[in-house]
């Protein structure tokens, strides 16, 4: 079983910050391996809209967790978080140091933390809050979850509809708040976390948001989004990418606009990702360039801590 002298390095940040680049230097640094925490880089059919490491980066530094499920799979954060656990304590006996990595918040914060304990919900007010996403679309469940619950709203991936629904089911089974069940106690680990979260100036991760997006296109997004348009009612396609795309597929929307509304909706994205990340006063905050301070930060926090 792993002990508390083995540390999870926690590599957090917003989309197109520089995580992977950033990742694979550290774990070179520290001679280990990178467990991805991205729930958009689990699937397998996904890999240009999803930025998931080319093939030489995952051939620099071993890799977990990415593509290794199809998007017809049901896999939540609690089978996620069982999973790196388990992968966690057979890393911890050649390592003393792994690396996690991903932008996914709440996914980061149930390796490290643990799940909160959330309220049972029935089938009829899992059939209503589904009717309404039927019904009204996504912005039905962003107005509702914005009205009940602006404190998650603030932060949640409101892209993602199958956040949003538990959001309200929660609200709708017991009057209260999704947020207001997400402050339980920390669960023991096995290992501390020593956890540090990646910045760029506004302007520039902005610019490298639609430079990415550009890049996809031109790397083939379309043609990978057409050949899932038959799969697009799959939770996994419900992102930023393919959904503005699908949109496009329907005749909703011209290219240029879909393109532009994937710039938009991924810069949104980031922002709520460093709403998320700044709330955690654990984080220590670096250029993804500062390698070096970093490692020292590493060094001297491990130091502390054993």
């Amino acid at each position: 079983m792993a002990s508390p002298q083995n540390f999870l390095i926690v590599l957090a940040g917003p989309t197109a910050v520089g995580k992977t680049s950033t990742a694979i230097a550290l774990a070179k640094r520290l001679q280990t391996e990178i467990v991805s925490c991205d729930s958009r880089q689990f699937y397998r059919e996904m890999t240009i809209g999803t930025a998931v490491p080319s093939a030489e980066e995952l051939k620099a530094v071993p890799h977990h967790f990415i593509q290794h499920k199809s998007i017809t799979a049901r896999y939540d954060v609690a089978t996620y978080v069982a999973d790196a656990l388990q992968l966690l304590d057979s890393l911890f006996h050649q390592s003393h140091f792994v690396v996690l990595t991903g932008g996914s918040g709440l996914f980061l914060d149930a390796v490290c933390h643990g799940l909160d304990e959330l309220p049972e919900t029935t089938e009829e007010i899992r059939r209503q809050v589904q009717e309404i996403f039927l019904t009204e679309g996504l912005s039905g469940l962003q107005s509702r979850v914005a009205t009940c619950d602006p404190n998650y709203y603030a932060q949640a991936d409101i892209q993602n509809p199958r956040r949003l629904q538990r959001a309200l089911e929660v609200y709708l089974a017991t009057g209260q708040s999704f947020s207001s069940f997400r402050q339980g106690n920390r669960v023991h680990r096995n290992f501390q976390c020593i956890k540090i979260a990646l910045h760029r100036d506004r302007k520039e991760l902005i610019q490298r948001i639609d430079e990415r997006v550009n890049q996809m296109m031109q790397q083939g997004l379309l043609n990978e989004a057409s050949r899932l348009y038959g799969q697009r009612h799959c939770n996994a396609l419900n992102t930023v990418g393919y959904k503005e795309l699908f949109e496009y597929m329907d005749g909703k929307l011209s290219l240029g606009e879909a393109i532009e509304k994937i710039k938009i909706n991924t810069r949104q994205y980031a922002k709520r990702q460093m709403t998320w990340f700044r709330k955690d006063k654990s984080y220590c905050w670096f250029d993804p360039h500062d390698i070096e301070g970093m490692m020292s930060y590493i060094r001297q926090m491990a130091n502390e801590r054993k």
